[in-house]
């Protein structure tokens, strides 16, 4: 089986490229680089091109038979400053690549989510039932996909699988790719940055959340346990069924926690400096994994330490600019 993998060249998407190739699928990245780097799609065949390409998605899909989606704008606070630019790539121009998908044969389809179409979640873990309230544009972009999918399916028969993240982290066991975000936001390799004198001290935004130790908690998930979890999606999309599903561990750290495990990991201390809370951030954010468990069989295998070793292989592996 031929997947294209869209912004393959991205964090996720590369990981998931990998793994795929590595159980024996056939694998296209198709990315504009506009985020993603060449080096992470090393391997793969690559194809440059923009999701909003009519022409060039419709040669590209001739060649495959099932569409894998990671190339979405993933900043929440720029999604909040510039929510022009995140409705039209992540809305306007990802219908128009479901439009290519449903002018081709390919009927098989996985979206990239996010636990953001949840905003604060009503109940904690959060399950599949949990009203889809985002709080932010970012969020409120991928629920309006979501929605675009589920009328797709309804229409023209398309079956999709929505996978709704909770905190990817972590990198290839390989050391050979990992996160490479310019600007970065995921808190592990600030964290590293820090360790590393790259910046004067990682700032904790807020110690006083209604939690044990005061910041956050937050539910960290191997990149590799995601993308394992597309290949069974995959095998699920050969049931002729769709589902949404959340990807998660079903464990909560704190932002304290984590610091202290990066300390262990590394042998390095953490210099913290607290800062005022960022709005929009909830207390905890914790995935119900149970349902993907029944549907998908799937389960996160790899533990917090495990995230912190491979992404601290990487940091210390990866020398070059951000942008190379």
């Amino acid at each position: 089986m031929a997947v294209l993998v869209v912004g393959g060249a991205g964090y996720i998407g590369s990981h998931t490229a990998r793994v795929l190739q590595r159980k024996g699928y056939d694998v296209i990245v198709y990315d504009n680089l506009s985020t993603g780097h060449r080096k992470l799609a090393e391997g793969c065949e690559l194809v440059v091109g923009d999701i909003a390409d009519s022409a060039k998605l419709a040669s590209v899909l001739s060649r495959c038979d099932a569409v894998m989606h990671f190339a979405a704008h993933a900043y929440v606070g720029e999604s909040v400053s510039n929510p022009r630019k995140y409705f039209r790539n992540n809305v306007t121009s990802a219908v128009a690549l479901l439009d290519a998908v449903i002018d081709s044969k390919i009927r098989k389809f996985i979206f990239s989510s996010t636990c953001a179409v949840y905003g604060n979640p009503a109940k904690v873990p959060i399950t599949e039932d949990n009203p889809r309230q985002p709080v932010n544009p970012y969020g409120a972009t991928k629920l309006a996909f979501e929605l675009a999918l589920e009328a797709y399916s309804r229409a023209y028969g398309l079956r999709y699988v929505s996978f709704r993240y909770f905190n990817a982290a972590g990198a290839d066991e390989s050391g050979t790719i990992g996160e490479m975000h310019e600007p970065e936001t995921h808190l592990i390799p600030l964290i590293f940055q820090a360790v590393q004198g790259k910046r004067a001290a990682l700032e904790i935004f807020g110690d006083d959340y209604p939690t044990p130790d005061g910041t956050c908690i937050r539910d960290y998930i191997h990149v590799n346990d995601l993308a394992d979890a597309h290949v069974m999606g995959l095998e699920y999309l050969a049931k002729g069924e769709s589902v949404a599903v959340n990807l998660g561990t079903g464990k909560g750290y704190s932002v304290h926690e984590v610091v202290s495990t990066v300390e262990h990991v590394t042998g390095h201390k953490v210099p913290t400096q607290i800062t005022p809370r960022r709005a929009g951030d909830p207390a905890e954010l914790v995935a119900d994994p149970a349902f993907a468990g029944r549907r998908l069989n799937w389960k996160a295998r790899r533990s917090l330490n495990e995230i912190i070793e491979t992404a601290w292989k990487w940091a210390q592996r990866e020398k070059v600019s951000p942008r190379d």
